[in-house]
């Protein structure tokens, strides 16, 4: 190991004086380190990353700081991958309230991650590209962890325990039977590529279009029942730490979840980036674009994640979590090793269960604000809560939050309200 990679394991010296007078106040720096690596091999030049480790949730206080790393895998070109790697971010922070206090900004953040990926690819559609990605986006605030993600790249959480665990939902119409009966409810059809002679080959596609996913952003001739509408966990580790391994499906069509976390296990992130790509490449060899980022989440005291030991059966399940809940408040504190706290989990692909039932209204001008897009308009230019004269007569009440007019046209879509586009079998 060269000495500039082990100059990259040592962590920030934290001067004698700030430690002594946090040891004379009672203070205790609980906040850990972030440590990444990233390490990939192109085929087709289709994927794109995300690497931002100091973000600030408000701008010049590093107090406030979180970190992005995200995954971007195109098909049928780049220019979906690249848009959303240059906006998403952004689109996302817009829809957090402003001033909101760390807590209440982690919970806004399951929201916002919707509605900066549903906005993200309206305003890609209008490019009129007809390109698409997966995404999976990743916010690292402290121990909390919340992962979005729309296609079948994939992010896995692996702890001092030994377990590792799945942090996200693969949106591939061949596994996920769910997202079948969604496609085919919307006015998709969903079935295999038909050759000469009838025989069906390859995995499950909808129609018209073709495509394997039945979520991305972009994709704008497939048909609105491929959604940008996120899959979104957040969960609180242990002070115990873990490791993140956020790769595309060059990585996971080659090795499961639990070889690629054993894999690299009580390596330095950098190097543990590199090796999980070369484990795919000697699996498989390179059959697609193949992108491995590796974070380590780190105890401020440690260097680098400790090996974890190895344990005699398989593993790969799911984690011991608390129920579900979006008040992270009362959740009792769990901190036993390799034991983590789910805050949030939600799947569904209709808006309204994922943006809540809360009006943003400024009152003194009686200007309403969109959900998604966080344009201002007028009550009688969109959509809100029992507003009757604006929804179709075919749709049963919105019960969700303002909408301006593009927003709803692509909700009322993406749930088959608004023209079908033709079937082609």
């Amino acid at each position: 190991m060269s000495q500039t990679e082990i100059s990259r394991m040592k962590p920030s010296l934290v001067p004698l004086a700030t430690l002594l007078g946090r040891e004379l106040r009672g203070e205790k720096d609980e906040k850990p380190f972030v440590k990444y690596g990233q390490a990939a091999l192109a085929k087709k030049g289709e994927d794109y990353f995300l690497i931002k480790p100091d973000c600030q949730r408000i701008p010049g206080n590093p107090l406030t700081s979180f970190s992005v790393f995200a995954i971007f895998d195109g098909h049928n070109g780049i220019s979906a991958a690249i848009f959303a790697k240059e906006n998403l971010l952004d689109n996302i922070l817009s829809a957090i309230p402003q001033g909101a206090s760390r807590e209440e900004w982690l919970q806004a953040l399951p929201r916002a991650l919707v509605a900066g990926f549903v906005k993200t690819d309206i305003e890609f559609q209008q490019k009129g590209e007809t390109s698409g990605t997966t995404v999976t986006f990743v916010v690292i605030d402290g121990w909390t962890v919340t992962v979005a993600s729309v296609g079948d790249s994939r992010c896995i959480l692996d702890t001092q325990g030994g377990v590792v665990s799945l942090l996200t939902v693969d949106h591939r119409l061949e596994e996920n039977v769910e997202e079948r009966e969604r496609v085919t409810a919307s006015g998709g059809e969903v079935g295999r590529l038909n050759v000469f002679g009838g025989n069906e080959v390859g995995p499950l596609r909808c129609w018209p279009g073709g495509l394997c996913l039945s979520r991305s952003i972009g994709d704008t001739d497939v048909g609105e029942y491929i959604v940008p509408i996120p899959h979104v966990k957040q969960v609180k580790l242990s002070d115990a730490g873990g490791r993140l391994i956020i790769a595309s499906d060059g990585i996971w069509d080659a090795l499961s979840s639990d070889i690629a976390a054993k894999s690299c296990r009580g390596l330095p992130a950098e190097l543990a980036a590199k090796l999980v790509v070369k484990e795919a490449l000697r699996s498989r060899g390179l059959k697609d674009d193949t992108t491995c980022l590796v974070v380590d989440i780190i105890p401020s005291d440690q260097p680098i994640l400790p090996p974890t030991p190895r344990k005699k059966q398989n593993v790969l399940s799911s984690f011991i979590f608390g129920k579900k809940s979006q008040n992270p408040v009362n959740k009792a504190k769990l901190s036993a090793v390799g034991v983590v706290e789910e805050l949030f989990e939600e799947g569904s692909a209709m808006l309204a269960e994922r943006l809540g039932k809360d009006i943003s209204l400024d009152a003194n001008s009686g200007i309403f604000r969109c959900a998604v897009c966080q344009v201002d308009q007028p009550p009688a230019d969109g959509l809100s809560v029992n507003s009757g004269p604006f929804f179709s007569p075919a749709s049963k009440p919105w019960e969700g939050p303002f909408l301006c007019t593009t927003c709803r046209k692509k909700k009322d879509a993406m749930e088959g309200k608004g023209r079908r586009p033709t079937v082609i079998s």
